[in-house]
């Protein structure tokens, strides 16, 4: 994963809700990630407001475009719980503690913490459901599509057989 810290940073900061905190940061992050340039220029453009209710519209209302990683895998079941401990005991392992507001297999959490470990092992395992977000917020015209095809771009091809 050499070299993808900072791409996997900013990819995580561009797929949070775009509050103060992401706009103060959004020309960094079209210096620092060339590759997610499509959607910080997009962002760059965009009323905050207008960018925050499109958020909203691709990412909360329902789960066709869920940002957490069980949820392709297991769906609303019993094994989600089991899957969000090993994201947990995973965070753990490294010497980092899952404390944040959201679930520890939220793909922001998850980019985060491969940028700071250099772990790839859950986006390679979740591979086939990257694929598939990216396939989805490209049909639906989104610009947070082009996020995922750079997060992609690093990643070995999804196993056959893998589940959606």
């Amino acid at each position: 994963m050499p070299g993808f810290e900072v791409l996997y940073q900013a990819a995580a900061l561009c797929l949070t809700y775009p509050d103060d905190y992401f706009r103060d940061r959004l020309p960094l992050l079209r210096e620092a990630a060339p590759q997610l340039r499509a959607f910080t220029d997009h962002a760059a453009v965009t009323p905050q407001g207008e960018l925050q209710a499109h958020y909203v519209q691709v990412f909360d209302f329902r789960n066709r475009h869920s940002l957490y990683l069980s949820w392709w895998t297991d769906g609303d079941t019993r094994n989600r719980g089991m899957s969000l401990v090993r994201f947990k005991e995973l965070y753990r392992a490294h010497g980092l503690e899952f404390t944040g507001e959201e679930l520890p297999d939220f793909l922001p959490a998850v980019l985060e913490f491969v940028s700071r470990t250099g772990d790839i092992g859950m986006l390679t395992e979740h591979r086939a459901a990257l694929d598939e977000l990216r396939s989805r917020l490209t049909a639906f015209g989104t610009p947070y599509a082009c996020v995922l095809d750079a997060v992609c771009a690093t990643l070995p091809p999804a196993s056959t057989g893998a589940r959606r």
